[in-house]
């Protein structure tokens, strides 16, 4: 798969399901815990809309923690920007090259697909993101990213229903590889979309804990 088009592709996907979203989805909270709709979609484009010495700037007001810069920069950025301007701003820099610090191109896409996820899911909404992306990004899974994004295995076996797939060993919890993917980056889903006598430990209850950094000050969103 070539990961830069993939990448283009869901970007773009992204921007025409945002122009798609009713008012009241917006304001609706994704996965991202604290975080509306709203806010990761504006996060999103963060990286395409500041340069270094712009984010380094962000990075020392928030007192060198990557936690505080991203949700302040998110908050502020969902405020300021219209509906319209955040859904461009993704489809605008869909081949913009921007990737993360760390996992080159495979991390970009990953940016990318989980937080449509947090967006998708918690609306409720039905896309499926093409499998070849969804493999990719599994096959990135490993202990230092699972640490990295808070998520905790121990003892449970990730199995894939629409994928031949897996990861770990243990109980199994099961579900669609687009729902794995998002457990193995720290997310808590929605009743009924896992299975397993362990899936409770991925279920979102009444409430969700605030994101948290990691040992080297990253943000496990």
């Amino acid at each position: 798969m070539d990961i830069k088009q993939a990448i283009a592709a869901e970007r773009t996907a992204l921007a025409d399901l945002l122009d798609g979203l009713a008012d009241a989805d917006w304001e609706a909270p994704s996965l991202c815990a604290g975080w509306r709709v709203r806010e990761v979609a504006a996060h999103m484009s963060f990286g395409f809309r500041s340069s270094r010495s712009q984010t380094l700037r962000e990075l020392l007001r928030a007192r060198g923690s990557l936690h505080r810069m991203t949700d302040h920069c998110a908050r502020r950025d969902a405020a300021a920007m219209s509906t319209a301007a955040i859904a461009a701003a993704l489809r605008d820099n869909a081949h913009h090259p921007w990737k993360p610090p760390v996992g080159g191109l495979p991390a970009a896409l990953g940016h990318d697909v989980v937080h449509g996820l947090d967006i998708t899911v918690a609306l409720g909404h039905g896309r499926r993101v093409p499998q070849e992306r969804i493999r990719v990004l599994l096959d990135t899974i490993t202990p230092r990213s699972l640490k990295f994004f808070g998520a905790d295995l121990d003892g449970i076996a990730l199995r894939a229903d629409d994928l031949d797939w897996s990861y770990g060993t243990g109980t199994p919890v099961s579900g669609a590889a687009q729902d794995l993917l998002l457990v193995a980056f720290g997310r808590r889903l929605p009743a009924g979309r896992l299975h397993g006598e362990a899936a409770h430990r991925f279920t979102a209850g009444p409430a969700s804990p605030a994101p948290q950094e990691g040992g080297d000050g990253a943000v496990r969103r």
